[in-house]
């Protein structure tokens, strides 16, 4: 399964976006002065909506002259016990993959689900994300 998975991690990675593959990762990213600033995290997963639209939406978004301070993912489905950890800090929010979190802080600030993405074109996702960050990023 790695080797199916490993494109899909990279698609990710390449843009500059750190994996979080252990709740411990987790942790220490978003709590104290690592959380400080805005938080991008990425929830990645093999569903076909993350790959047509999901992953090239945040990387269309990251082209924006405002971006997150801090960008991160987890794998939902791979790496389960970091996703369920970061899933703690999304606050009330049900879970969802792919989808993305911004905290501000380490508190999040807004979210975009699945349902969201689902239907959207990559433009509209980066959109999203995109006004998201003009509104909480320095």
């Amino acid at each position: 399964m790695q080797m199916m998975v490993q494109p899909m991690r990279d698609e990710l990675t390449r843009l500059g976006i750190k994996e979080l593959k252990t709740p411990e990762e987790v942790d220490e990213t978003l709590q104290g002065e690592a959380a400080k600033g805005t938080t991008l995290i990425v929830v990645n997963s093999v569903c076909g909506c993350a790959a047509g639209l999901a992953r090239p939406g945040v990387a269309l978004s990251l082209k924006h002259d405002k971006v997150p301070d801090h960008l991160y993912t987890v794998f939902a489905g791979q790496d389960r016990e970091a996703t369920a950890r970061a899933r703690e800090y999304f606050d009330g929010e049900p879970p969802s993959s792919p989808s993305f979190a911004l905290l501000k802080d380490g508190k999040l600030v807004t979210m975009v689900h699945r349902h969201e993405i689902e239907g959207a074109s990559m433009e509209e996702i980066a959109h999203k994300l995109t006004s998201a960050y003009d509104k909480y990023c320095d």
